[in-house]
């Protein structure tokens, strides 16, 4: 397994590496499918000018905060990018860590950090200038990006517990069942669920037509604050937005809970009392992830209104919070990991050390 699983977590590490520049140059084809600002500027809808370019009001529109929030989510953006960054690297480099628990968590480190660089670095710029300008291009390529990664992450977090229920109620088979093309397989499906998502989500808001105003009441371009500026109906678009996301969300979280509920009786019925403790622990980081990741989703998607000061909210909470907190939650109940990454601190203290 170690052997066979070396290439996908270098694949990993690679891709995260490359993360900057991919997403750069997906943005640049998103544009190329689009028209620019320069081309639309001018058009004529129903004798108003077409918005190109829209005002991100951010979390509050009180000056005075602008600064404690740009510290706050730059040293959150930052333990992000460190922590699961770390976790990529001590998974690749440690051999005893090439299975496919952890070949998921690393992949799952690589959704977090993309999911935040999403949002963040836009809001930081933001809270630094508050009457900066998001063009209508870039405003749909970060709608389009967020739940691109945001839905894979959902994807992948059942296909954790999928790996978890597996390795739990039907150990013998473990092995023969989460090989590494399987493992590469499930990995792949989760993304290209997400890439269907997203387009779900993206193609409606584009079809709709901004006359004025444009300010969004948002740090980052959410389908629905986007869509409420509309001039042109936003009946199909919402209808896209609460159906695509709702199934999403709730459906997944739905066969989460249906696989722990098995989970969790093939664990009670283990004789030992330290097999019980194991198996648990092995669960109880992956099930506290999904309670924050799909908790605040779940209630979005829920509750009978909208109120935008409540979502702004809810949204730190599940695109910079949970990424920021996924990599402490799995590595402080996991003796194992913890362990690697001090050997990891050895090597490069003994490293610069021989220098």
């Amino acid at each position: 397994m170690t052997q066979q699983l070396k290439k996908p977590f270098k694949i990993i590490l690679m891709t995260s590496e490359l993360l900057p520049h991919l997403m750069y140059s997906f943005y640049r084809l998103m544009c190329f499918c689009f028209p620019t600002a320069d081309e639309v500027e001018g058009i004529i809808v129903s004798n108003e000018t077409k918005i190109t370019q829209f005002i991100l009001l951010g979390l509050s529109r009180n000056p005075n905060l602008q600064m404690i929030f740009f510290m706050i989510f730059l040293v959150m953006y930052l333990g992000t990018i460190a922590g699961n960054l770390l976790i990529m690297i001590t998974i690749y480099v440690d051999p005893q860590l090439h299975t496919p628990m952890y070949f998921f968590l690393s992949n799952l480190s690589f959704i977090d950090l993309g999911f935040s660089t999403v949002t963040v670095p836009r809001s930081l710029v933001h809270f630094l200038f508050p009457r900066a300008t998001i063009s209508f291009n870039d405003c749909i390529a970060q709608l389009f990006f967020f739940h691109f990664i945001g839905g894979a992450e959902c994807f992948h977090l059942v296909l954790m517990a999928f790996d978890r229920y597996v390795a739990i109620c039907n150990p013998l088979r473990y092995t023969t069942v989460m090989n590494w093309r399987v493992c590469l397989l499930l990995v792949f499906l989760t993304w290209l669920g997400g890439f269907v998502h997203a387009c779900g989500q993206t193609f409606p808001v584009m079809k709709l037509t901004f006359c004025g105003p444009n300010e969004i009441d948002h740090f980052f371009c959410d389908g629905h604050a986007v869509s409420v500026l509309a001039c042109s109906s936003t009946f199909f678009s919402e209808i896209a937005d609460r159906s695509n996301s709702g199934i999403l969300a709730i459906g997944c979280f739905s066969v989460l809970i249906v696989s722990y509920v098995y989970i969790i009786s093939t664990v009670l019925k283990i004789p030992s009392a330290d097999g019980r403790k194991k198996a648990f622990s092995t669960c109880a980081s992956h099930l506290l992830v999904v309670t924050l990741f799909f908790g605040p989703i779940v209630y979005l998607y829920m509750r009978p209104s909208v109120i935008f000061n409540t979502d702004k909210l809810i949204s730190v909470f599940y695109t910079i919070v949970t990424p920021l907190l996924n990599p402490c939650i799995y590595t402080l109940r996991n003796e194992k990991a913890r362990n690697a990454m001090k050997k990891l601190g050895g090597r490069k203290v003994a490293s610069l050390s021989a220098h």
